[in-house]
């Protein structure tokens, strides 16, 4: 497996932890829905959160910037699709997780709702 994809596991089974720490429920986990692959999708209280995590060795570039208009419409289209197939009472947010570091040293930004999903899918 390539360095970034073993990165990327990891910051994402840290961000599990963090979500389950936080009170979160985790009811799904590298979820493929319209395409799109979901990283976590979690309930707390009355939301159903769908969670991006974007991982990095440092902080050079911004990792949140990865999660660009295009990627925003795309999370909103799977979401949709997962809310659309359930009969679900929550209000849907997208939320993102940083990830910065390594297993020795590292920092976990979580940024609840992001973004709103763009109305014009993302054009």
């Amino acid at each position: 497996m390539a360095g970034h994809n073993e990165l990327g596991k990891w910051g994402e089974m840290v961000a599990r932890e963090y979500l389950l720490t936080q009170g979160y429920a985790i009811s799904g986990e590298n979820q493929r829905l319209a395409g799109v692959e979901i990283d976590f999708i979690a309930m707390r209280d009355d939301r159903i959160c769908f969670v991006e995590v974007k991982t990095r060795s440092s902080d050079f570039l911004d990792p949140a910037e990865a999660v660009d208009r295009r990627k925003q419409a795309r999370l909103a289209k799977a979401a949709d699709a997962y809310m659309q197939g359930r009969d679900l009472p929550f209000e849907p947010q997208f939320d993102i997780i940083v990830v910065i570091g390594s297993p020795d040293s590292y920092r976990l930004e979580h940024i609840p709702d992001a973004f709103y999903p763009p109305l014009n899918g993302g054009r």
